[in-house]
């Protein structure tokens, strides 16, 4: 699913939840600063803290991460429970306070130079709450899959609605991680807590609600996950327009009018205040009551605040096992191939679309593996490949091991390495496997830009900066400049931005930017390299997934061999789907073909580097049976 894929890689990649080097770049200051900003990553696995600098985003202390548990109670489905995001923030930011190296007399101090706060969370986490602003149920995750009939309902019913156009230019897919599949779900599935539900809302809200009292949507959450315009909604409501920036006609389309009335009434843009801590909530934390409370969002879109990508034309790409691109653009225009443009986000008054890659990073661990070179770090096979040319020798890769996401959506699609010799060795295949994504990368890119998103320079986060000779390749392949920046925790150092803005310190997000995001790398395209990859691009690369589409297609009808299904009984499947190749609505199907197939075992790739602590993790249930007993449990 789509836009799923996103949240894993945020999950996996922007998040970067390389607690221990954000620790070795922690500034353990002797001398405080007069104020202090922190923020605060509500993530899938856990909630962690980080104290800041809020004149120039210097780290101080330690961040600190409380985990949480994730529950499955049924294939496909995930949960939490909203008191444990609550609880464990007190935990994590009083474990942020604590690092900082101060004698005990100084404790006071430093409570009292927290000037502001900043969360952000994980996108389509969904909370029913009652009429004491209470969970009804437990919240479902942005990973919990059960709403994807809903999908394939609000696409039928609603497909030239104008709200819809975000998705592809309406054609879709619409992934299950959003708010109206979820809200529809409810609705349909548990009237009992629809209709006792007064709000809907997101971990986003919960938590700012439990923080200051007041129930506030973040316009970014809205504009890319709710259907909503993030530069109208956040306006008063009036006679005229109750429901400003609303798709008002979405709801009405799908017979959940009264959705309007139960999301939050007041939605304020990423860095705005929306008030101070209750006593109760400061106490909770260890904080001042004075403590400002600024407006966050999505951990995604916080942290392309936190690489310092909020201008137009700049491009954030988030790498790892996958791919995310997220552009900033001055345009809200729409095409298919590409998700957005929203509105509204990630700040008000900006615009951003999305392209992406099933499988980047994932390759390049798989060929490793395949190699029986796990003994070697990457840097030796990266070693072998810079001894070969540009275009390697004739061999060249598809990288959509797992499906292609944009700038064209084929789930069927495959990787393919063509041109292959006797000649050829380790290094031309691990080379050819890495071009492969920076071709992909580029058509990302292009793709976007023609969809009206133009991209001057990407700014580039997660495994592929620690690869010089990939991320020369990425600058080389697309034309681009390509841009590291010193702290690799975007998220965190994103929300001490927007806390700093809310108090003040800086005038505006833009100043923040800049006195806090600091560049430690630019890497400037060869052009006599770029020349080369051009034209192996355009006449190669180009071509390569139209002329081999339709023998993909053929496979997957397939594949699987011959083998009765008779004596499989009683295997264990290994099941893990996949939000970044894999289409939820349609997984019974995909699952069917394999048993039809014979298949004894199924492993569909998902979690993209995110630790699994146990089997309980895997979104379609723990230790389920491949019998036909399965099938029934995921219809």
């Amino acid at each position: 699913m789509a836009t799923a894929f996103w949240r894993c890689i945020i999950i996996s990649l922007i998040l970067i939840r390389a607690n221990a080097s954000v620790a070795a770049a922690s500034n353990r200051q002797t001398t405080l600063p007069a104020k202090i900003v922190i923020g605060i990553d509500g993530g899938t696995e856990s909630i962690r803290a980080c104290c800041f600098n809020a004149l120039n985003g210097e780290i101080i202390g330690k961040p600190c991460a409380v985990p949480y548990q994730t529950y499955h109670p049924k294939p496909g489905y995930a949960e939490q429970n909203p008191d444990d995001w609550w609880n464990n923030l007190g935990q994590a930011v009083k474990g942020a306070l604590e690092s900082i190296e101060v004698d005990d007399q100084r404790g006071t101090e430093v409570k009292s130079r927290v000037c502001a706060i900043c969360v952000d969370t994980t996108c389509c986490s969904v909370v029913a709450l009652d009429r004491n602003q209470r969970p009804l149920r437990p919240s479902l995750l942005w990973m919990d899959a059960r709403s994807a009939p809903q999908t394939v309902e609000i696409l039928k019913k609603c497909k030239r609605d104008p709200a819809l156009k975000v998705n592809c230019n309406g054609e879709g897919p619409l992934s299950a991680e959003w708010m109206t599949p979820k809200a529809l779900w409810i609705k349909q599935n548990e009237p009992h807590v629809w209709k006792n539900a007064k709000t809907i809302c997101e971990y986003q809200d919960f938590i700012n609600y439990k923080l200051t009292g007041k129930l506030v949507a973040s316009a970014c959450n809205a504009a890319a996950r709710w259907h909503w315009n993030g530069n109208e909604c956040t306006k008063d409501p009036d006679q005229n327009n109750r429901y400003p920036g609303r798709p008002i006609s979405l709801y009405k389309k799908l017979n959940i009018p009264e959705l309007a009335d139960k999301l939050p009434a007041q939605c304020l843009s990423m860095g705005g205040v929306i008030g101070s801590l209750t006593k109760e909530a400061a106490e909770h934390l260890g904080l001042n009551e004075e403590t400002l409370v600024a407006q966050g969002g999505p951990d995604a879109f916080v942290g392309m605040v936190g690489l310092g990508c909020i201008y137009p034309q700049q491009l954030c790409l988030i790498t790892g096992s996958s791919h995310l691109h997220c552009v900033v653009t001055a345009k809200p225009t729409t095409a298919t191939g590409s998700w957005g443009a929203y509105m509204g986000a990630p700040l008000y008054g900006t615009n951003f679309a999305e392209g992406g890659q099933s499988s980047t990073g994932s390759i390049i661990r798989w060929a490793r593996k395949l190699f029986g070179a796990e003994s070697l770090d990457y840097s030796t096979l990266d070693q072998e490949a810079a001894q070969i040319e540009p275009g390697c020798d004739g061999l060249v890769a598809l990288e959509t091991f797992q499906g292609a996401r944009t700038p064209v959506t084929d789930p069927l699609a495959r990787g393919a390495l063509v041109g292959l010799t006797l000649s050829h060795s380790r290094g031309h295949v691990w080379r050819a496997l890495m071009e492969a994504v920076c071709f992909g990368t580029r058509a990302c890119v292009d793709g976007l830009e023609k969809a009206g998103h133009k991209c001057e320079e990407i700014i580039i986060a997660g495994g592929t900066t620690r690869s010089p000779l990939w991320l020369q390749m990425h600058a080389d392949v697309t034309g681009k400049n390509i841009i590291l920046c010193e702290n690799i925790d975007a998220p965190l150092l994103g929300c001490a931005i927007l806390a700093s803005v809310g108090a003040g310190v800086h005038n505006s997000i833009q100043d923040a930017v800049k006195a806090m995001v600091r560049v430690s790398k630019r890497i400037e395209p060869n052009p006599t390299v770029t020349d080369i990859y051009d034209k192996l691009y355009q006449e190669v690369y180009s071509k390569l997934s139209g002329s081999v589409k339709s023998v993909t297609h053929s496979i997957a009808k397939l594949r699987g061999g011959a083998s009765p299904l008779e004596g499989n009984h009683g295997e264990k499947a290994i099941i893990s789907p996949s939000v970044l190749a894999a289409d939820w609505a349609n997984m019974k199907d995909e699952i069917t073909r394999c048993l039809n197939a014979g298949l004894s075992r199924i492993h569909v790739d998902i979690f993209d580097g995110v630790f699994i602590d146990s089997p309980e993790a895997l979104t379609f249930g723990p230790k389920v049976r491949l019998t036909r007993v399965f099938l029934r449990s995921i219809e």
